[in-house]
């Protein structure tokens, strides 16, 4: 499967057959479609042991142990920033491969569902807890937290704009804690 995501990142998922990952792996191609299935599903168990792998029920925990919003917002930035930082590579093949592929949207949008359902959780915890404004109930909670901690908002910041991700670590912390305690912005709904 390395090979598969050394070649995905760096010749792009289009321009990879399985002919070239089955070389690069070392085995024929029809011994690579017997163990894996086809590019897609290749992509999708890729993507798969990334998110199995992205510690989100240790995460979870340490979140849950916090004492205030602060501090809860601030573990859940160290976190997702780990994880953002670690997949990087796998997080950029999903951005280059879901315009040129339906079936690379549909792993983007796995990978998605499986991170908003982790943040929904600790929002659900938040709400519960009393740590947010009143006003915000479980999805206000969790649209937040994604808009802070979600894929794009690292994404925007590191890789467009060239920041650190120590400095978007504090910014979106920063910002999460605003939206959570402030939930209504002046002359807004």
């Amino acid at each position: 499967m390395e090979a598969a995501r050394d070649l995905f990142v760096t010749h792009g998922y289009a321009q990879v057959t399985m002919g070239h990952v089955a070389r690069s792996a070392g085995v024929a191609t029809k011994t690579l479609y017997a163990s894996v299935g086809t590019k897609t599903e290749l992509l999708h168990a890729l993507l798969a042991a990334d998110v199995a792998d992205s510690r989100t029920t240790e995460l979870y925990d340490e979140v849950v142990r916090c004492e205030d919003l602060a501090s809860a917002v601030a573990c859940l930035a160290h976190g997702t920033r780990g994880n953002t930082e670690r997949f990087a590579s796998s997080i950029d093949l999903l951005y280059a491969c879901m315009a040129s592929d339906d079936k690379a949207r549909e792993v983007w949008d796995y990978v998605v569902t499986q991170y908003r359902q982790a943040l929904r959780e600790v929002a659900q915890h938040l709400v519960a807890t009393g740590v947010v404004a009143p006003p915000l109930d479980v999805d206000g909670t969790a649209d937040r937290l994604w808009l802070c901690f979600g894929l794009s908002a690292w994404r925007s910041l590191v890789v467009d704009c060239g920041w650190s991700y120590d400095d978007a670590e504090r910014l979106l912390a920063r910002q999460a804690v605003n939206l959570l305690e402030d939930p209504v912005p002046a002359g807004g709904a």
